[in-house]
């Protein structure tokens, strides 16, 4: 087992996307504070926010559809135009 000293500073290689860069800059940029020191803040900001509170789930309740008698449902365009008259063009 590898002493508790061994895991309190790990060097490592952090690739970045653009747009991440570019906000962790500004961050720099904004509090002065060198790359180490605004990467290392911002994870531990993350890594300690809690998740939101989800709310309920979404449920779609379904119902039977009753078709229209008289109406065709094979050609949207001429439904619309029997539902909506000539103003859906």
């Amino acid at each position: 087992m590898m002493p508790l000293a061994y895991h309190q500073r790990m060097r490592t290689t952090l690739t970045l996307d653009e747009d991440v860069a570019a906000k962790v800059r500004a961050e720099m940029r904004r509090t002065g504070r060198s790359f180490k020191q605004t990467i290392n803040e911002v994870l531990r900001a993350g890594l300690h926010a809690r998740p939101p509170k989800s709310a309920r789930p979404f449920v779609v309740r379904s119902r039977p559809l009753r078709a229209r008698s008289g109406l065709d449902y094979d050609n949207i365009g001429e439904l619309l135009e029997q539902l909506e008259g000539s103003a859906h063009r």
